[in-house]
């Protein structure tokens, strides 16, 4: 199994290190690798392009587990483990399903009949990170602001409103069905966070834009770099509105003007509010290494800034699936119709 770069080990060591002393909006990064010289574009800019799937990183919680308090380098124990629960999912989507005998009355998420067809679904390779947040030292989420609590208490309680409602039953409208179910989006973050599959990121550059794609939703952010100001504050939607600006070799997106129905969680989980900033630093350390680094800002939901980080690595060619969620998918029809047909039997 190959295993991550000393370089960017040491730079997680000296980040963890360094961190409180950092101000939140420019988190420490690993330095490029020796003798690397950053290509550039024929207008000049540092060229990022290509396709840098975060796939390796499967597997890597957002959240630190408590048990490895402000460490997030695993031992070589810890890594061998992980390589060997990695193998141990690789095993079982190899395996069998009789879809005629197959059990279909416990619903899950991944790797049983009623998921998503195993092949799809990408299990990453064994890293020594522990998590993908870096600031706080903890690798945790800081608490909830009087806001974000107030919201979580609010949301908890229209669901049991709802679920009162339905009286037993799943859904009455679209509306009782998620964004992930809708398939509408998954946000910015949900869009590139490693998760079972459709991890596939590119970016594009011409002069004066960015382009980045995402693979899952298909989503493509075009991030001006001409210096102009975002949008006005009443315009937000669910990607955002981001604007970009280089910082040396550095490419800075900030996203503002989010709409708060999507999270920063796996596949978009959770909720934000509509105060959120998003900052993204791509910065590539060597040939085929992108960092990726993002800080979320959001006063509405946390009682301060937190930083996630992680490597993306180049593929030359990688296959960017369109994702179809709905064509051909008549899940919503059906179980709208279904619940439509019980209620007359009733």
């Amino acid at each position: 199994m190959k295993k991550m770069p000393v370089a960017f080990l040491l730079g997680l060591a000296l980040s963890a290190v360094t961190a409180e002393a950092q101000d939140a909006a420019t988190p420490p990064l690993p330095k490029p690798a020796p003798g690397f010289v950053q290509p550039k574009t024929p207008w000049g800019d540092p060229d990022i392009q290509g396709f840098w799937p975060g796939v390796e990183m499967v597997g890597v919680p957002l959240q630190r587990p408590a048990r490895f308090g402000q460490r997030n380098v695993l031992t070589e124990e810890e890594f061998n483990q992980r390589a060997k629960d990695i193998k141990t999912e690789e095993d079982s989507l190899l395996a069998e399903i009789d879809v005629f005998t197959a059990d279909v009355t416990t619903p899950c998420a991944i790797r049983c009949p009623t998921s998503p067809t195993p092949h799809w679904q990408e299990t990453g390779k064994p890293s020594h990170q522990a998590s993908l947040i870096v600031d706080p030292l903890d690798g945790r989420q800081p608490p909830l602001s009087p806001e974000g609590q107030a919201r979580q208490a609010q949301q908890q309680a229209d669901a049991r409103a709802r679920t009162a409602r339905l009286q037993g039953r799943e859904a009455d409208t679209y509306l009782d069905r998620s964004l992930y179910d809708r398939c509408i989006t998954r946000g910015v973050m949900g869009s590139l966070l490693p998760t079972i599959y459709n991890n596939g990121n590119e970016i594009v550059q011409g002069p004066g834009f960015v382009v980045i794609r995402n693979e899952m939703i298909h989503e493509a952010r075009v991030v001006p770099l001409d210096g102009r100001s975002h949008l006005p504050a009443s315009m937000t939607s669910y990607m955002g509105d981001s604007r970009g600006h280089w910082d040396g070799n550095t490419l800075v997106v900030v996203t503002k003007n989010l709409n708060g129905m999507t999270g920063v969680g796996g596949n978009g989980g959770g909720r934000s509010s509509t105060r959120m900033t998003i900052t993204e630093r791509f910065t590539q350390i060597d040939k085929d290494t992108l960092q990726y680094t993002a800080t979320i800002d959001d006063p509405g939901t946390w009682t301060r800034p937190w930083t996630l980080s992680f490597p993306w690595k180049r593929e030359a060619v990688y296959g960017m699936f369109e994702y179809a969620c709905h064509e051909g998918n008549y899940a919503m029809r059906n179980m709208l119709s279904a619940s439509r047909v019980s209620e007359k039997n009733r």
